[in-house]
């Protein structure tokens, strides 16, 4: 354990029946400890706070109702998992949380049989845990199949869509709506208006339950009457709350709202939840961040965090500025210039850096929810009534609209520019957060303008050419701290400006040689700098090009590199398929050159490591592959 610090109930937790010895009395007692243990390990090595501070009792309740895992429990995203993993055994390891060959910030089906499904996006859990419902009737099975779904997560339309389907057959399906009025950022739209009304009303709530006491008093009456009582109990709530019939309507049984930090009364919920046989909706409140101060009063801040003073919450961070926060600088200097440019968020303000931008111009601002779908055919929209939308979304959310980017952007040749955070390797949240296939489905679409800043100052020179250009254009940067200016060696080559017409634009050779060609796109350009100063102290003079573009590619500045130096290597932040490396790969095939390396991310899901690592990895490859004529491509 953490500095070989001891948890009275915790350290006797190895297995989930450890868990099920503990008695009831017991479990404030337990969810104060809990809470301790996740205070003390996030801070030591970042997480997901706030989301676990608030499920500490519901995940209890949980799982002193259900078995894990003949029933299977799924975690929407799967960021509020920690908990989960404490009470099935995996407290012990918390120390590795997050990192290379340690345990995962989310559910993974690979870690522990009590995680059947790995989950890391939003909206998934309701369709996943239908189908296992489904799959267990058609088995013969009794089992249970538990969502816990966000109302954040509920904004997403494959929720919804899983709502809408899970009625037409009687499952054992329990959705369990964890309500904390936030996702990353609070919830925005209809839906959380809804819920809000259904939250705050206590006298529905008040109502309800002296209906129910009235209820049990009563002797039995017989079913038909019982059917009258029932009826009469629904017109109430129909009458009070017009509006809370939503879930009714998809056909759930809907019980709450429940006070989400009483787990005596929530394990009573579960219990009458499973004894309902067809799909039920248990409406939790929760507060995001509780029992930790820090977390309560920001809870933005702490719902993925780095290393952090637990006594303070201060975070314990670099000084390094974020491209993140670069490009809402930027964005909001041209809006004030131009009343055409609106912004989009997919529920992510705070993440993508538009928080300022949306107290700046809050009417042309745009929170639609964690609906990626519907921002890019939103995005479409605008730009069709002459709008310039710029939608920042992270990489990995971006494939979550690959079809409307083909169909309502591409093929209409929309002015929408997408600002593609977290490109590239992400860290320490794994397989399905890293950033590393966004080149390769954006690079075969017609129409599309693909570009990757190496530095801050070229992030916004890039942004004036977004802005000017009339026509889709996505540019891509990473999680990383820019510089405002990377330095080269030949400044004499800089200074070529990114401007119309989009086919005078040039590649940036950043560093004239002889022996070697080396591609960078991005962030990898500082790599190839550090690469050839490598190569030079062994005698090697490698030529350094900027690609700024991939598509189009300044074709003709790289072939003439090539056929000088008669080797070439590309370093790009994607898998190697369909990005950089394939496309110059084409490139010397067609041309008949044959010596080449290309550095890039193997065909595979590449789990939590530290960014840093991946440099050194590259700039060892290069040394270990610089002899002459190497023909073999390296991923």
């Amino acid at each position: 354990m953490l500095d070989n610090k001891s948890y009275d109930f915790i350290d006797k937790i190895n297995t989930l029946e450890d868990f099920k010895k503990i008695e009831k009395k017991d479990y404030p007692a337990l969810a104060k400890e809990i809470r301790e243990f996740l205070i003390d390990y996030v801070s030591k090595t970042g997480g997901h706070l706030a989301p676990n501070l608030g499920v500490v009792e519901l995940t209890m309740a949980i799982h002193h109702v259900f078995h894990s895992p003949e029933d299977k429990i799924i975690f929407d995203v799967g960021h509020q998992c920690y908990v989960h993993k404490i009470l099935t055994g995996r407290a012990r390891d918390f120390g590795t949380l997050r990192q290379l060959n340690g345990i995962s910030g989310f559910p993974r089906s690979d870690e522990s049989i009590h995680d059947p499904f790995s989950t890391g996006h939003s909206s998934t859990s309701i369709s996943t845990a239908l189908g296992i419902a489904t799959a267990n009737k058609l088995s013969g099975k009794d089992n249970y199949a538990i969502a816990v779904i966000g109302d954040g997560a509920l904004t997403g339309g494959l929720a919804l869509e899983a709502l809408n389907n899970a009625s037409i057959d009687k499952t054992n399906l329990i959705v369990i709506l964890n309500d904390n009025q936030m996702s990353i950022s609070p919830s925005v739209g209809n839906l959380s208006l809804y819920l809000n009304k259904v939250r705050s009303n206590n006298f529905y709530t008040k109502s309800k339950k002296k209906i129910r006491t009235f209820l049990d008093h009563i002797p039995f009456l017989g079913k038909h009457i019982m059917h009258l009582i029932e009826a009469i109990k629904n017109g109430i709530r129909h009458l009070v709350l017009p509006n809370s019939v939503l879930f009714e309507k998809f056909g759930f049984t809907y019980l709450g709202p429940i006070d989400g930090h009483n787990v005596n009364y929530l394990i009573k919920i579960l219990n009458r939840a499973k004894n309902v046989k067809k799909p039920v909706l248990v409406h939790v409140i929760t507060e995001k961040g509780k029992g930790y101060l820090p977390a309560e009063q920001n809870p933005n801040l702490f719902h993925g965090i780095g290393k952090f003073d637990k006594e303070t919450g201060t975070p314990l961070s670099n000084s390094q500025e974020s491209y993140s926060k670069r490009f809402g600088e930027e964005l909001i200097k041209r809006a004030k210039e131009n009343e055409k440019i609106v912004a989009i968020t997919a529920a992510m303000p705070d993440g993508t850096g538009l928080c300022e931008f949306s107290k700046t111009f809050p009417d042309r601002f745009f929170d639609v929810g964690i609906a990626e779908e519907h921002a890019v055919t939103f995005a479409s929209g605008l730009a069709s009534s002459g709008f310039i939308p710029v939608f920042a979304v992270y990489s990995t959310f971006l494939q979550r609209a690959y079809d409307e980017i083909i169909h309502d952007v591409a093929l209409q040749n929309a002015h929408v520019i997408f600002c593609i955070d977290r490109a590239g390797i992400v860290g320490a949240d794994g397989e399905t957060h890293q950033g590393i296939f966004d080149l390769s489905f954006l690079s075969h679409i017609p129409n599309i303008v693909m570009m990757a800043p190496k530095d801050g100052d070229e992030l916004s020179e890039m942004l004036d050419f977004a802005i000017s250009y009339n026509g889709p254009v996505a540019i891509r940067y990473p999680r990383d701290g820019y510089e405002k200016q990377l330095k080269c060696t030949d400044t004499k080559n800089k200074n070529q400006k990114i401007k119309l017409p989009l086919q005078s634009i040039k590649a940036e050779i950043l560093k004239k040689g002889k022996d070697i060609t080396i591609i960078g796109y991005g962030k990898t350009v500082r790599t190839a700098l550090e690469v050839a100063s490598i190569l030079k102290a062994q005698n090697m003079e490698a030529e350094v090009i900027n690609a700024r573009f991939l598509k189009p590619l300044d074709k003709n500045t790289i072939l003439k590199s090539i056929r000088k130096t008669k080797k070439v290597v590309t370093i790009e932040d994607n898998i190697i398929s369909g990005g950089l490396a394939s496309i110059i790969k084409d490139l010397i095939i067609n041309e008949k050159l044959e010596s080449r390396i290309f550095i890039a991310y193997p065909d595979k899901f590449i789990k939590a490591r530290n960014r840093g690592r991946n440099r050194k990895n590259i700039r060892f490859r290069c040394r270990k592959h610089r002899r002459k004529n190497k023909k073999v491509p390296r991923e």
